[in-house]
């Protein structure tokens, strides 16, 4: 089966357009590093997400849990108050990779902490007489 990032890219920027939702707040609502946010609406890497970060995402959209990974593999997204059926992908590995996954958003943001707290002591050393 064939995965259509392009298809997740396009459906993600219509519509957060279509709601008037920017990055940064659909990080923010969906819990998803901006950075991956940015990858997935620029389609710029293409690697495997965790079903978790496709049903945040889904769901910070106004959309059904699954609606993502439907355009994801070319299926007709689901109604928003069509029941959730757990599937054979939701065991150990999909978890697991759900972890790796946050571990990974973590990493970026502890990244970007440090970065800005060595900005702000560099500047401070720099003005002190």
């Amino acid at each position: 089966m064939s995965e259509d990032w392009s298809a997740v890219a396009k459906a993600i920027n219509e519509r957060a357009h279509e709601v008037g939702m920017t990055q940064r707040e659909l990080s923010e609502t969906s819990r998803v590093s901006l950075a991956i946010v940015r990858e997935l609406q620029r389609n710029t890497v293409q690697r495997r997400r965790s079903t978790r970060t496709l049903e945040a995402l889904s769901l910070a959209l106004g959309w059904h849990p699954r609606h993502l990974s439907a355009v994801l593999y070319g299926h007709q997204p689901p109604a928003p108050g069509d029941p959730v059926e757990l599937r054979v992908g939701d065991g150990v590995p999909e978890r697991l990779a759900a972890i790796e996954d946050r571990l990974t958003e973590l990493t970026e943001q502890l990244a970007e902490i440090n970065a800005n707290i060595t900005t702000v002591i560099s500047r401070d050393t720099q003005d002190s007489p």
